[in-house]
């Protein structure tokens, strides 16, 4: 039986009404109710429990995601952008500013990460399953594509992006510094952020009081502004990059609410930074 009475959903049964050969016929009412906790009182006699088993439909295991968890997480984030900022600020030539400000900043989402997981884990939010593969070569290949479009639409060349060179050459640490980063680290830091303890935590609270199609709505905008705003901070973001990026949220955030699942979005954003990488490198090879 589940400890926690909120992440139950009752199921009565049928009243006993019917005799047998063996014995005359049998009252709902004097059969003896079961003990337990779902016995305290009339409507508890007889009822079976099930755990829930998508974080969708609430329960225990997101109670504790809701207005304290979104709290702290935005005002982590926070921290991480004045910090990543004054990094900037004061060492504005320094070779290492850029990546100690980026590192700053994943840092800062990471910590609610953790927290939140040690808090309790949404049942299903971890589930992988082989469509969640196809999902993110699909469409992080869709977004890419749509990218180009949109840049193009914007008046830029359509050429590859290129990386800086040196000597015909990439810097030595550029693979580790910009490549390893955008494909592996930024997807799952970003994603578990945003697209977990953001979004769930915002849906969590309003799907009570407004109804889980319009929380998941105002789950998936707020999640997506905020990955807006923390690409926006330190740089210039143009409107087809910025349509780009809002894009690549939404898409994330209802793939997460579709599915219950992370890992079909963290795959999704995988692709798409990846894409971008092996361009850029093209255009280098080419250039």
């Amino acid at each position: 039986m589940p400890d926690q009475p909120s992440d139950v959903v009752d199921r009565r049964g049928e009243p006993f009404a019917g005799g047998g050969p063996s014995g005359p016929a049998v009252s709902e009412a004097e059969i003896p109710a079961p003990r337990g906790r779902g016995s305290a009182g009339p409507a508890g006699a007889g009822a079976r429990r099930q755990r829930r088993t998508d974080w969708r439909l609430g329960g225990s295991t997101v109670r504790r995601w809701r207005g304290m968890m979104l709290a702290w997480a935005v005002l982590s984030l926070g921290a991480g952008l004045v910090l990543g900022f004054t990094v900037v600020w004061f060492w504005p030539t320094a070779p290492w500013s850029s990546a100690a400000s980026t590192a700053i900043l994943w840092v800062s989402m990471a910590v609610p990460v953790v927290v939140a997981m040690r808090r309790s884990r949404p049942v299903g939010l971890l589930r992988l399953r082989p469509i969640d593969l196809l999902y993110g070569v699909a469409l992080g290949g869709l977004l890419r594509m749509g990218q180009g479009a949109i840049a193009t639409a914007a008046g830029q060349s359509p050429s590859f992006p290129t990386v800086m060179t040196i000597d015909g050459r990439l810097p030595e640490w550029w693979w580790a510094t910009d490549a390893v980063p955008a494909v592996l680290v930024a997807p799952v830091v970003e994603e578990f952020f945003f697209r977990a303890v953001i979004l769930i935590a915002v849906y969590s609270a309003l799907r009570r009081p407004i109804g889980a199609a319009t929380a998941g709505l105002v789950a998936a905008l707020a999640s997506t502004g905020l990955f807006i705003l923390v690409h926006a901070v330190g740089g210039t973001l143009t409107l087809d990059v910025g349509v780009a990026i809002c894009a690549v949220g939404l898409t994330c955030s209802l793939l997460v609410l579709l599915t219950g699942r992370i890992w079909g979005a963290v795959l999704v954003h995988a692709v798409y930074n990846a894409t971008f990488i092996a361009l850029a490198l093209a255009g280098a090879l080419a250039g």
